[in-house]
């Protein structure tokens, strides 16, 4: 399997292989030793889907027998006129027509003891793609919001919430597996239950969850992992989650996506505009959770954004003081309404006010690290290597798009181990220290 694009991908393409391997199917390591390869795609900009066309192309000179599923799944007529010879098209989420359309290529070969084994619901994830010691819990699938430069309600649709007994279900099994941090993924963490009208779900052990953030927040925080919480919009209820970072049972981490904060541009984006309450939002939330980070994404170039809009949002990072910040240049993608807005911004514009963001937010996180110097801070491991160093993050980040801690003397450390680190330096990106008893 191929898997492209972002963690709600990974988690659709570990419950498609978990299907399969109930099946008597095994994951092959190379091309050359699959009777199938399977390219889950990303779809979201347009660069996305060139990668995903190069991976379904790479596949077919590699192997020859290609079924392709995920978010560009919904462009089947383009892929199928670019790659006649794809065995099979499905769009994103659709687990069972992928199962079947392995089914049709590469017949499973029946057990009297694999055809005891049950399948399970897709609900749950048996096998993972991820290291052992974390693993992406999604929520809920797709959007409600009509942003006017994406085009996921169109891939993904409306908000579907997952019943929150089933995300504890899987939780627990992930928890009992040897997970040490749960990783709540979502298109929009803060909606989550509006669609069950936030009801109340029995526990099977005693008890009940209410559909919403906050509760399965506090149920998914009493497992005994960590808690980390993705992709929420600042809406107010988003206040009742806060006190539970203070109290320990959530990770003290808020990935947010703010993409802008001029108000015009907001508009243009069809997001909400009310920047000054964010700010306002921010600095009460610290108050009661010190140590909180947060971290979001920009776009900088979304076609009418002014030289004032651009210094208006770097004045908004120094307000906001953000811990992580990720950019993107503004891409057209087909099918989104901002590629109809006037004011299209040339692309030596984005990249020139790219950079400019870039270096501000750099400056503005070696500031926040370089405070760190002299703390004992939690530390989960993801790396050791031979010469009794290792590399892990503290709960100020997130694996693969935040920074890292970097530990020497620190022999006899595995993946997963949750260690007290002395932070003696920092750079712009990272923290640096030791291990202590």
């Amino acid at each position: 399997m191929v898997s492209l694009g972002c963690p709600k991908n990974l988690v659709d393409s570990e419950r498609i292989l978990s299907r399969l391997r109930a099946d008597g199917y095994q994951l092959s390591p190379d091309y050359q030793g699959a009777d199938v390869v399977l390219v889950n795609t990303c779809g979201f900009l347009d660069s996305a889907k060139e990668e995903s066309l190069e991976a379904i192309g790479e596949a077919i000179a590699e192997n020859g027998r290609v079924i392709v599923t995920g978010c560009m799944g919904s462009e089947a007529d383009t892929i199928r006129s670019r790659f006649p010879g794809v065995l099979a098209v499905t769009g994103a989420h659709q687990y069972q027509d992928v199962v079947d359309a392995v089914h049709v290529a590469a017949p499973p070969a029946r057990s009297p003891f694999l055809d005891l084994v049950p399948g399970g619901a897709v609900e749950q994830t048996d096998l993972k793609l991820t290291p052992r010691h974390y693993s992406y819990l999604k929520i809920s699938e797709g959007c409600n919001h009509r942003c006017s430069f994406c085009i996921i309600p169109a891939l993904r649709g409306d908000l579907a919430s997952r019943r929150p007994d089933a995300i504890l279900r899987e939780a627990e099994k992930l928890v009992a597996a040897g997970t040490r941090e749960l990783l709540v993924i979502s298109q929009d963490t803060s909606a989550y239950g509006l669609d069950l009208r936030h009801a109340d779900y029995p526990l099977k052990g005693g008890g009940s969850v209410r559909a919403d953030m906050a509760n399965l927040a506090r149920a998914l925080g009493s497992l005994g992992a960590w808690v980390r919480l993705h992709y929420v919009y600042p809406y107010p209820h988003v206040d009742r989650v806060i006190p539970l970072m203070a109290d320990g049972l959530v990770l003290p981490y808020l990935d947010i996506p703010f993409q802008h904060a001029s108000p015009a541009v907001l508009r243009a984006m069809k997001r909400p505009a009310n920047d000054a309450k964010v700010l306002e939002r921010l600095r009460a939330w610290r108050a009661i959770c010190p140590d909180l980070a947060i971290r979001s994404t920009f776009v900088v170039g979304f076609p009418g954004e002014t030289e004032a809009d651009f210094d208006y949002l770097l004045q908004w990072l120094d307000e906001a003081q953000l811990d992580r910040v990720g950019a993107f240049r503004f891409e057209p993608v087909a099918g989104a309404a901002a590629n109809d807005l006037p004011g299209q911004v040339p692309e030596a514009v984005k990249e020139e006010r790219y950079a400019r963001l870039m270096a501000r937010t750099a400056a503005i996180s070696a500031a926040k690290l370089a405070g760190r110097i002299g703390r004992t801070l939690p530390v989960i491991i993801d790396r050791v290597d031979d010469e009794g160093g290792a590399s892990g993050r503290s709960q100020a980040d997130a694996p693969e798009i935040d920074g890292e801690v970097h530990l020497r003397d620190a022999p006899g450390l595995q993946p997963g181990d949750i260690v007290a680190v002395e932070i003696e330096d920092a750079d712009e990106h990272d923290l640096f220290g030791v291990p202590v008893a």
